[in-house]
């Protein structure tokens, strides 16, 4: 009778653990986060809510190129999810440090298996993500920077070189070397017109001052872009500016005593003494905007662009070592923007060979600035093919 009693203690023991972590299983399903994306596996939503109004709300993930603490790019990509989510209600997954390679699409495929809507948020996803579009035509596609689209999938970015040309003025003002140099991740278009946007800004200010461009080869390598600041310091240069995910360039910038700017976010906590400037995202309200699109059943595919106006784009706050003067002339450049007064890309253009680009009165049209693949005059360096 012991055994018997103590074989029945023991399974009602059993019967309640098993309450308690199915219990918690059930919880753990309804709060997931991606603890394993730092290995590209994707987490799947639970089933998806439904709004006040009955409106089924769609199932969320974004696919990002680098950790959101970066403090840059990928940083400003899940503060914008962070924004989406708290406007709308909604728990989107994320996988972080996806290369863009054959694993970006097997990510992908994975995540379009039980989600409804899915941001890729590298220009490097652009081709994979199309052909997981046409696999999951119910499943809806919106990738960054790229510029291919389908029925079910959209493009979206912005216009930051017109932050980078703001950028250029801050630039140009403060150098006394009139050596400025600037760190490039891949010579591709998008890299390639933010350089001539921020030259055409030093220009606008000091005509004498050049743009050295190393090229890093990687958008998120502090070590990398570390090294490539360096070779720039050791030629002279006083000013750096970097089209990178990381704060490496200001920092290596800050330690010999120079100025720096990164990219994509505010990034005077790193060093503020040495803060330039740099343009900035803010995509919070484009990802709701789309997200409530599905929800309402008004979604189209589209090539979005956005701005300073919109607000997509903007410019961080100068340093506190940039002298009021300076400021002053970034400010009246900016509203002049905001105005429609002041076109980044109008002529007269050359580019680094002496050819004319642009005549006067012309301007370039926003495909034209999306296909660019030279330098203007003032820009020093090589655009490897």
């Amino acid at each position: 009778m012991k055994h018997l009693a103590r074989a029945r203690t023991v399974g009602l023991a059993l019967l309640v653990l098993m309450v308690v972590i199915l219990s918690a299983c059930s919880s753990n399903s309804n709060n997931k986060t991606n603890e394993a994306a730092n290995t590209g596996n994707a987490q799947t939503s639970t089933d998806p809510a439904a709004t006040d109004s009955g409106k089924k709300l769609p199932r969320v993930a974004f696919v990002y190129i680098g950790p959101p603490g970066d403090g840059g790019w990928t940083f400003e990509h899940d503060n914008g999810r962070k924004y989406m989510e708290e406007k709308l209600g909604i728990k989107a997954d994320t996988v972080e440090n996806v290369p863009e390679s054959a694993d970006a699409e097997r990510v992908i495929t994975e995540l379009a298996q039980n989600h409804d809507i899915i941001f890729t948020t590298s220009f490097g996803y652009m081709d994979p993500t199309l052909n997981v579009a046409k696999k999951f035509p119910k499943v809806i596609f919106m990738h960054t920077a790229g510029y291919k689209t389908a029925d079910n999938m959209g493009t979206y970015f912005g216009k930051n070189y017109e932050a980078s040309y703001l950028s250029g003025i801050a630039a140009g003002k403060m150098t006394k070397s009139n050596v400025i140099g600037y760190v490039g991740a891949f010579p591709i278009p998008e890299v390639i017109y933010n350089i001539n946007a921020f030259a055409l800004g030093i220009q606008s200010v000091n005509p004498d001052a050049k743009v050295d461009v190393v090229w890093s080869n990687t958008w998120y390598d502090p070590t990398a872009e570390r090294q490539a600041a360096i070779s720039l310091l050791d030629k002279g240069a006083d000013v750096l500016l970097a089209y990178q995910d990381s704060p490496a360039t200001l920092q290596a910038a800050a330690e010999r005593g120079a100025l720096a700017g990164g990219n994509d976010s505010d990034m005077t906590r790193y060093a503020p003494d040495a803060y330039l400037t740099n343009p900035t995202w803010n995509w919070g309200p484009y990802y709701t905007k789309v997200v409530q699109s599905v929800i309402d059943g008004t979604w189209k595919s589209e090539q979005y662009s956005g701005d300073i106006v919109d607000g997509m784009v903007g410019l961080a706050p100068l340093g506190p070592s940039i002298p009021g003067d300076v400021k002053k002339l970034v400010e009246d450049a900016q509203a002049k923007i905001l105005k429609g007064e002041l076109n980044v890309f109008s002529g007269p253009i050359t580019d680094a060979s002496g050819a004319s680009k642009l005549e006067a009165g012309q301007t370039m049209s926003l495909e034209q600035i999306l296909e660019m693949n030279w330098f203007v005059k003032g820009v020093e360096g090589t655009i490897p093919q």
